[in-house]
């Protein structure tokens, strides 16, 4: 049994190739059971734990099973994505035990974002935990590795500035803004969704006081929330051909499977706007707006690819807290495969873990066995001292009696590597006091 994660992100693959693998939060469950079906199904990866991460950046499949089922994983996800297993290969990254322990660490920590530091990752990630979880696929291994990730990412947090210096996708998509408009007071701006991300771009465009803010929604009740808290207006997603015009800026992040924003449209809105410009940001994965729109010319659309020029400023004021966060994670790394080496099957001999709770049961039994003796011969009026002796002496030949024989047994070579065993198990303050 190895840990190890299957991916690919914002470093690896293309914006429309990792939108070919984004899942939604309620199409992890039965994604996942459908990978488990696929991996048992010749009777091979019966006890496969499993748990999928899918941001706009990256797509992950985190597993605790044999490293054979990986290749039969890669193949299951490219048809899953409509692609060959060619393609994926040759854009994704495969990572084993310590390095898939240490990727994991450092995507929780917001180490491996495209916005280095970030927190949001955080909150996904412990959202793909709880959707592993409710659909019966994480196991001991994969909850610990994710619990040590989270422990980790906090101390990252609380001992470093790795976060003080990022600059956040909706900061970006505000200064891009700033760039197209002398004042984003005048502008009328419009949101597209009503998610996290789409709260968090209102609230960065709302300091800046714009002239309007709308929020265009597939349920109203959700939009109108929002647009409630930032004093906008609400409208259905199915009106949106017919007020695009209005805008000039546009910020889109649905969890829609097509685009939602197509070029038809656009080029309408830009007849009558009379060709005054309109900035456009699509942070979606899948995209939301057709690629095909950033060829007009009065159009500026960026992706979220296109901001990561942007959100990477200031790196060289965050090279301190990297080197800091790199060594918690160091840490947390070896912590962790430590805690794999003892339930893993030793070159000779049982795993670690279950020989320790053998022997607690075996003493156990042991004392159990003598305190009864004790109880009935203090019951027939035995004396106490009598009794306690007894038990001592009852309970030392018990424990002594194997260790024992194996001294007396054997040839003189294991007799000596065994009296080299006891004198390390059972002689240790002896000789320490002699050194």
């Amino acid at each position: 049994m190895a840990v190890w994660a299957l991916g690919i992100n914002h470093t690896t693959a293309p914006l429309d190739l990792r939108g070919r693998f984004a899942f939604a939060l309620d199409q992890i469950a039965p994604t996942l059971q459908g990978l488990r079906q696929s991996l048992a199904g010749g009777g091979q990866h019966p006890q496969v734990e499993t748990a999928l991460l899918s941001t706009c950046n990256r797509t992950e499949i985190y597993c605790a099973a044999p490293a054979s089922a990986m290749e039969h994983t890669l193949d299951w996800l490219a048809h899953s994505g409509g692609v060959s297993p060619q393609l994926l290969r040759s854009h994704s990254y495969t990572l084993e035990n310590g390095l898939a322990a240490r990727h994991a660490f450092r995507v929780a920590s917001g180490l491996d974002s495209m916005v280095l530091g970030e927190a949001q990752i955080l909150g996904q990630m412990k959202n793909a935990v709880r959707a592993a979880e409710g659909a019966g696929a994480l196991g001991s291994t994969l909850n610990q590795l994710f619990q040590r990730s989270f422990a980790v990412a906090k101390e990252v947090r609380s001992s470093t500035d790795i976060g003080a210096h990022s600059i956040s996708m909706a900061a970006a998509a505000v200064r891009l803004a700033g760039q197209l408009f002398e004042d984003l007071s005048t502008i009328r701006v419009l949101f597209v969704g009503a998610g996290e991300m789409i709260e968090l771009c209102a609230t960065h465009f709302a300091a800046r006081s714009p002239k309007h803010i709308a929020i265009a929604n597939r349920t109203l009740e959700r939009g109108e929330a929002l647009a409630t808290r930032f004093g906008g207006s609400v409208m259905r997603l199915a009106d949106l051909p017919d007020h695009l015009h209005e805008f000039d800026a546009i910020v889109s992040c649905t969890a829609s499977q097509l685009p939602i924003i197509g070029l038809g449209a656009v080029e309408r809105a830009l007849k009558k706007r009379r060709h005054r410009p309109i900035f456009m940001v699509d942070l979606a994965v899948p995209r939301d707006i057709e690629p095909e729109v950033k060829g007009l010319e009065d159009v500026y659309l960026y992706t979220v690819d296109d901001l990561a020029g942007v959100v990477q400023t200031a790196q060289a004021n965050r090279q301190a807290a990297v080197a800091q966060a790199e060594a918690i994670i160091d840490a947390g790394v070896q912590s962790f495969m430590h805690w794999m080496d003892l339930r893993r099957p030793a070159a000779q001999g049982a795993a670690v873990v279950p020989l320790i709770q053998q022997l607690n049961r075996q003493a156990d039994e042991w004392r159990q066995l003598e305190i009864a003796r004790a109880k009935k011969l203090l019951a027939r009026g035995e004396d106490v001292d009598t009794v306690l002796e007894a038990l001592s002496r009852g309970l030392t030949q018990k424990m002594l009696h194997g260790t024992m024989a194996e001294l007396r047994a054997g040839d003189a070579d294991a007799r000596e590597q065994t009296a080299q065993a006891v004198s390390r198990l059972f002689l240790r303050s002896k000789a320490k006091s002699a050194l």
